[in-house]
């Protein structure tokens, strides 16, 4: 079975919105530990607002050191209920039942599944308990307001399973869904 790999660059007070900030932080050790995120060409599980942002950004990106390979390449599974078609090549909307959608594609064999952003998302499939891994950069920056990861109301009981402190001054932070 699939996992469901949601990944976030996350500000120490836990905001995920608009990631900017993380930029002045990129080396090589945030790129190896993203890169473990699409090292088997993994599909995207993507919220709308994530793919408006990212069928913006990455469609002119088309070398591999960018991602943009692995990004414009790659399946995108898009949970809408607002939006019918999809321009961005590879892409597919989730409508209706979208828990026993995503269910269905946790069973299929492949690769596992990755959410980048996608806060409303990620909180939809933790109140559903379908994440299995949560993989946060943490950034040593308190923003004050923004959308969080983990708004009121949200709950997941998760186990740590790696954790590094980067040169930069980010910790790198691996987390597995207790049983």
């Amino acid at each position: 079975m699939r996992k469901i790999i949601v990944t976030e660059f996350m500000s120490l007070d836990g905001v995920i919105e608009n990631p900017q900030w993380t930029f002045k932080y990129w080396n090589d050790e945030t790129s190896n530990f993203k890169a473990e995120e699409s090292s088997n060409n993994e599909p995207l599980l993507l919220g709308r607002v994530t793919y408006e942002g990212f069928a913006q950004a990455w469609p002119q990106r088309t070398d591999e050191a960018s991602g943009g390979v692995y990004f414009n390449g790659t399946r995108k599974y898009v949970v809408t209920s607002t939006l019918d078609k999809l321009e961005w090549n590879n892409s597919v909307v989730i409508k209706g039942d979208i828990v026993a959608e995503i269910i269905k594609l946790k069973q299929e064999d492949g690769p596992n599944i990755v959410v980048h952003g996608s806060g409303k998302l990620v909180q939809f499939l933790l109140a559903n308990n379908l994440v299995d891994t949560v993989r946060l950069l943490m950034y040593p920056v308190v923003l004050g307001k923004g959308q969080k990861l983990f708004e009121d109301g949200t709950t997941a009981t998760l186990q740590l399973v790696k954790a590094a402190p980067l040169s930069s001054g980010v910790v790198s932070l691996v987390y597995e869904r207790a049983e």
